[in-house]
This record gives C-alpha cells, structure tokens and sequence, in this order.
C-alpha cells in the first residue's frame, strides 16, 4: 500500500509491503528511517527547523518542526522496535525554492537543523538528496529499505 506524508506530518510502518512517499519537499526537509532487523521504515517531513518561533502550534502539531518532529517521530519508532544502532538515515530537500534571493534560506537551515539533531541523536546520515532550487518527491520501501527522488524527471536511488 503507498501511504502519502504531506508537510508537517509523519508516516511509520513495520508492513513490508508499503511505500512511503513525501512531495513535494522544496524547502522542507524529509527524513527517513528504516531499521532493516525490525523493519520498521518512515519518512518525516518537517517545514520549519524550530518550534521557538510557534510553541503552540508545535504543541498541536510537532512534526512541523525539526526539534519537535525528530523527537515525536524517533519516539514512536523506537516504541515499534527501531533501533538507533542499526537505523539507517536519509535527508532529502532543503533547497532554496521560494525565497530566491536567500534572504530567509529556509532550506539550508532546515538541513543545517536536521544534521545537528540527528547529531545529538547519534544517527549517522546514510545518504542525503540536499540543496539546489527544485523541489523532489521522496520514497521509501519499507520491506527493502530501499530510498529513492524523483526530481525534474529523473529518478535516483539513495
């Protein structure tokens, strides 16, 4: 079954026949896990790198931010078996889609914020889909593990 992630949500599965998809991810950022032993994969795509700038809307909705996301979304794998030892991790987004000047580079703070979070949870990054001023569509299968965008046509495994 293909379950489709919209911005400020989270999908998790343990089915080895789903796939996860996310799109589009411009500026936001996409973050999949997959645990190969447990096989428990999902995607998070998260639209703003910090919950400071809206407390309460993070206390609704907490897979809008990267801070709180990250928290809630390894949380709830971990509860369906992921382990942080044997997950592997993919980014993909972060480009610089709407604010072409740079002004706010949303994009790149949303990486920026991603890899320091991941960091502190001690979470390698596997493969990463990153920059650039095209928005992408991300997959994962859950029973593989496999990852993969689709940007301007052309689809590219991670």
């Amino acid at each position: 079954m293909v379950h489709v992630v919209g911005v400020g949500e989270m999908r998790l599965s343990c089915d080895s026949g789903d796939i996860i998809v996310t799109h589009p991810v411009g500026s936001c950022v996409g973050i999949s896990i997959h645990d190969p032993e447990s096989h428990v994969g999902g995607i998070l795509h998260f639209m703003l790198p910090s919950s400071a700038v809206d407390p309460e809307k993070a206390a609704e909705n907490p897979y809008l931010f990267a801070d709180t996301g990250l928290q809630a979304f390894l949380r709830e794998a971990s509860a369906m078996g992921a382990e942080r030892g044997r997950t592997r991790v993919v980014l993909v987004g972060g480009a610089q889609t709407a604010d072409e000047a740079g002004h706010f580079a949303i994009g790149r703070r949303n990486q920026i914020a991603a890899r320091k979070l991941l960091w502190r949870e001690e979470l390698v990054i596997g493969s990463e889909h990153l920059g650039g001023n095209l928005p992408r569509t991300f997959c994962l299968e859950v029973g593989s593990g496999r990852t993969w965008v689709k940007c301007n046509g052309t689809e590219t495994d991670l």
